[in-house]
């Protein structure tokens, strides 16, 4: 006797709907076509267009290219921006590899090159003392997801890059800093809670980049009064605004709180530039050019005589600080931070004999620089 709800009783039959297959198709092909050439227009409307997205992934690409010899560039974005690699090719016969990193400290990128045994080439060390001394948090963060990325990097990852490459050469909402979900999301104009100690938002974008990692500001950006270069402008003082200014009591309490791991970046950095001077390889510290606003209020947060003074001493390397170089100083960053795409070129060629001299310089050892050393944040 079958049991009532034995298998044997039901007949299951999937009836597919009879529905026009090809029209249907046909009409969602068409609607995301429209969505996506419409999202696209947008985009371009307000003002991007193709360009790179500055990932991980392209860094680590950039790193994987790094030779025994190579002249490699490290440091924050002013280095990507101020430096052109072109320029640097001619006048110094080396094509350099661009490894600065946005809103980065470049200590853990000079780890690394002094970890890799193999590398004996020269490294253009872009220094922003407030970045490059930062103990923690998102500069050195910045600079950790893209060594991850470079040392963990699988074929999946290798392959999605070509692929993201072809496609952000071509399209414009393809810009993950700015048009992705989550970043709009952000942008709403949502008020904080009162006495909110939230980071304030990053500068909007405002540059292209190539394969090669060249930064070049879009030309709004550079002119005076516009709406992109204000908001750009105001971000950076938004930024360095967070770090409690020295002479208040709360600032007094950062400074005597970080200051021990500072003292230790300063003897970090002697013991990885000797490792690579050890192997023949060259170091070169570049202060590059800051206008405005932006002068006092770095060095008000990190000075210049505690900071890149002590750097410079410490190491005994050869140093070039545009603000000692008239033809260098010149120079007037059109948001503050950072030099045109224009600016960029002409200040690389003058750059370039201080760069020749420093490479020719010998090496003064670390025993030699026996000036004291002082606080590292102390005026």
């Amino acid at each position: 006797m079958h049991s009532s709800t034995s298998n044997s009783d039901f007949d299951f039959v999937r009836t597919i709907p009879q529905v026009p297959w090809r029209s249907l198709l046909l009409a969602v092909t068409l609607i995301t076509t429209a969505a996506t050439v419409a999202w696209e227009l947008h985009a371009r409307s307000l003002g991007y267009a193709p360009t790179l997205n500055d990932t991980p992934d392209l860094w680590a690409e950039a790193r994987a290219s790094v030779k025994p010899d190579s002249l490699v560039l490290i440091g924050t974005s002013r280095m990507l921006f101020d430096t052109d690699l072109d320029v640097l090719e001619k006048g110094l016969g080396q094509r350099p590899v661009q490894l600065a990193i946005v809103g980065s400290s470049p200590f853990p990128v000079l780890v690394d090159l002094a970890n890799d045994e193999s590398f004996h080439g020269t490294v253009l060390l872009d220094i922003v003392p407030l970045m490059y001394l930062a103990p923690g948090g998102m500069a050195i963060e910045a600079s950790e997801k893209a060594l991850h990325r470079y040392h963990h990097w699988n074929y999946s990852q290798r392959w999605g890059h070509q692929l993201g490459v072809a496609l952000e050469h071509q399209i414009a909402f393809l810009k993950q800093e700015d048009l992705t979900l989550q970043k709009l999301l952000e942008r709403l104009p949502i008020p904080n809670r009162a006495n909110a100690r939230l980071m304030p938002p990053l500068p909007p974008y405002f540059y292209q980049l190539d394969r090669d990692r060249r930064a070049r500001m879009f030309a709004e950006a550079a002119v005076a009064g516009s709406p992109l270069q204000q908001r750009v402008a105001n971000g950076w003082l938004a930024l360095f605004g967070m770090v409690p200014r020295p002479d208040t009591p709360e600032g007094k309490a950062f400074q005597q709180m970080v200051a021990p791991l500072i003292e230790q970046r300063m003897q970090e950095t002697a013991k990885h530039i000797a490792r690579i001077q050890a192997r023949g390889g060259k170091v070169v510290f570049l202060r590059l050019p800051v206008s405005g606003p932006l002068v006092d209020l770095e060095e008000s947060l990190a000075p210049r005589l505690t900071t890149w003074d002590r750097l410079v001493r410490d190491n005994g390397v050869p140093a070039i600080h545009f603000a000692e170089h008239p033809e260098l100083s010149a120079f007037q960053c059109p948001e503050w931070s950072h030099l045109s795409a224009e600016q960029s070129v002409e200040f690389t060629s003058r750059l370039v004999p201080h760069l020749r001299a420093a490479l020719q310089s010998p090496v003064q050892s670390l025993a030699s620089a026996s000036a004291p050393r002082s606080s590292a944040l102390a005026h």
